[in-house]
């Protein structure tokens, strides 16, 4: 998906919400443990309920990867589930890999040709030769980790060299020399405030990957205020606040009503472009 189809799909849903499949088998409804495969029938029917206000759908793959083969297949049929009936949604494997150049390219073969996803996330900080395999798919995303929403995100992350520049900063201007804002994302936490306003001095074009809303408290109104460009530019994500509103055999249903929600605080935003 190219970065029109994308703002297309933004203003067409008057959305710029993505759904974050964290599926926990130990979190999902009781009832499901029933089924053949519970991460899967979960996973399919938030994406079901949730499909009319959403524009991506984010897997965390930590959550898969735990149960072994069993998480890996229900993650496989996640993503092909997808792409067969909501080839419009934007999928976005959160693995954070990165690696040495020829490890590099073997996920980005996973990710991009195995499984057919739009975009991946990337830790940059073993550098060039690292990314760089990942930005040789046309249509396919490398989004790298900038200023993230975790506490320890200020161990390294805010650290300044000699001339003050701040290390995300250091990350947001050299990644440019490898790929610009028509296949490179970055991740910017929604509880940095009043700091998308620097991230957009460096990088105004880009879209933001924005976790955070929602259960870790960041606020969706900041973000819009300090991070939204004249394309949105934005792709923010809610986890646990959807898809574990509810653990009766009525989640789906409240899953959609949170994510209809978030839809319409963010069509509000999207109005005032």
């Amino acid at each position: 998906m190219n970065r029109q189809q994308l703002f297309e799909n933004i203003q067409r849903k008057q959305s710029f919400l993505c759904v974050g499949l964290d599926t926990d088998i130990k979190k999902i409804p009781q009832h499901l443990l029933a089924e053949e495969d519970p991460i899967f029938a979960f996973n399919k029917a938030i994406i079901d309920a949730t499909a009319p206000y959403c524009i991506a759908y984010k897997p965390n793959l930590a959550f898969y990867e735990s149960m072994g083969v069993k998480g890996w297949t229900a993650f496989e049929k996640t993503v092909s589930y997808l792409n067969s009936h909501y080839p419009d949604q934007f999928i976005i494997a959160d693995a954070k890999r990165g690696d040495i150049g020829n490890t590099s390219a073997m996920y980005a073969r996973t990710f991009f040709e195995e499984m057919q996803l739009d975009a991946l996330t990337v830790a940059p900080y073993m550098g060039e030769d690292s990314v760089t395999p990942f930005l040789g798919y046309d249509g396919k995303w490398v989004i790298l980790l900038a200023l993230t929403s975790n506490k320890g995100s200020h161990d390294f992350q805010l650290t300044e060299d000699r001339n003050g520049e701040r290390l995300f900063e250091k990350v947001l201007r050299k990644s440019q020399e490898w790929g610009n804002a028509d296949n490179m994302m970055y991740v910017v936490g929604a509880t940095q405030g009043r700091m998308f306003e620097d991230i957009r001095k460096i990088v105004p074009d880009h879209f933001l990957l924005v976790p955070g809303i929602g259960a870790q408290g960041g606020s969706l109104e900041e973000v819009c205020r300090y991070g939204m460009n004249s394309t949105c530019g934005l792709i923010v994500n809610s986890s646990r606040a959807i898809i574990y509103a509810d653990a009766s055999e009525n989640f789906a249903a409240t899953a959609a009503e949170k994510a209809r929600e978030v839809q319409q605080q963010m069509a509000e935003q999207l109005n005032r472009l």
